[in-house]
Formats: C-alpha cells, structure tokens, sequence
C-alpha cells in the first residue's frame, strides 16, 4: 500500500507536539524528523491553518483547538454518557477514573476524571496510551478480543474474573482496576472499550472493583 509522505509527517509533527507538555520549536520538530527546517516551517504552517496547531508568544508550536474541536466528535454518545459516570466513581473510589477505547495493540484513554481530593497523583490523562497486554485498561480490552495461544496469565486471570486488576504495571506504585464495557455472554457495544480506576499505592481495590462494576453496569445500561 502506497502512503503520502507529506500527510505522514504532518501526523508525525502532531504526535511530536503532543508530547511536549511545553511546546517545541522549528528546530527541534526538523532534528526529530530528520528535514530541513524550511519542510518543518511548511508541515506547522499547514497544521497551523487548520488550527492544529498554535504558537505561543516565544515561537514554540503547541496543540491547537482543533484537535479538540475533533475530538470532541470521536465517539459522542459514549463520551457524553459517560463523563457523570466516571467523575462519581472517581469519587467513589477516590482515585482517577478513566474511559479508554482499543486501537490495533493498543489502549487509548479518551475521557479521564479525578476525585476532588486525589490519593497521591498518578500520571494518566486524556491520549494516554499503551499496549493492550499491559496495564488494567489494555488487559480489559484485550478481554473482549478471542483467546490466543500465549496469553499472559494476567489476562487469563481478568477473564476468569471479568476485570482486570494491576499493579505497578505502567507506572511504579500505581494500582490499576478496569472492566470491559459488555458483559459476559452479551455483545459489546461495537466498540473495544472499558472503563477503570488508577491510583497510586493507596487504593481499596476491593471498594474500587465494587464500585467500577456498579458504574459499569449503569453506563452499559444507559448506552443500550
């Protein structure tokens, strides 16, 4: 399959960007991606039409409002549905609760929500991401796909279990729970998706699965 180059390293400058918390400048986007700076100052100028991208009063390129305005039309419904779900277990539970979707071999989390007083802060936000055979979030994903030859015990065990639960797997001290969005025996929702609780070293994991099952079991029936 033959790609666009140009469109690639468009992406790639968008992902770059992403990752940069502060922002990056011309130079740095041209040393990443192996161009010249003047093919650098063209891809941000393009992703900076379409608002994708913005400069900052010292020239740093940052993310734009257009990727939220994009955002905000992945998976609507769902998202909508579950943003109350998730700030009540989030409270619940008292740790970070958080929806996330599969994509290929990966997890993606695409709505996060933190209880008013967080146990110590963990580092997991909207666009976080990771590989399905690792972490609460991608073993609940990798739940709702056949078994394989080599599964990793985790994940046989989340499926004995009908959750996931981790520790210390993306992060050192961090306690994971999460749940696919279908239920044993029934359809999913179309979507690879699953909802889950993460925090650091503190969590009640027996309250925290009690209280993600409950959320997830209303949000199921809320969607349909």
């Amino acid at each position: 399959m033959s790609t666009l180059q140009t469109l690639s390293r468009g992406i790639q400058v968008l992902e770059l960007v992403a990752r940069s918390p502060s922002g990056l400048q011309i130079a740095d986007i041209a040393q990443t991606l192996g161009v010249h700076r003047a093919i650098a100052y063209r891809l941000v100028a393009t992703l900076e039409e379409h608002l994708l991208v913005i400069r900052d009063t010292e020239g740093r390129i940052q993310i734009g409002g257009g990727i939220v305005a994009l955002s905000d039309r992945y998976q609507p419904q769902l998202r909508a549905k579950a943003i109350p779900l998730l700030r009540s277990l989030a409270e619940a539970s008292g740790g970070t609760a958080f929806l996330c979707i599969g994509q290929g071999d990966e997890c993606v989390a695409i709505e996060v929500a933190e209880p008013e007083t967080p146990l110590l802060k963990v580092s997991y936000r909207v666009g976080s991401r990771h590989p399905v055979t690792r972490g609460a979030a991608g073993l609940a994903i990798a739940m709702q796909r056949p078994p394989r030859p080599g599964d990793s015990e985790d994940l046989q065990t989340a499926r004995r279990n009908g959750f996931a639960l981790t520790h210390g797997q993306l992060q050192e001290g961090a306690i994971g729970v999460a749940a696919p969005l279908a239920r044993a025996g029934r359809d999913s929702l179309g979507t690879e998706a699953c909802i889950g609780v993460v925090a650091m070293h503190a969590l009640d994991t027996d309250l925290a699965t009690t209280a993600l099952l409950t959320h997830r079991d209303r949000l199921l029936t809320e969607l349909g």
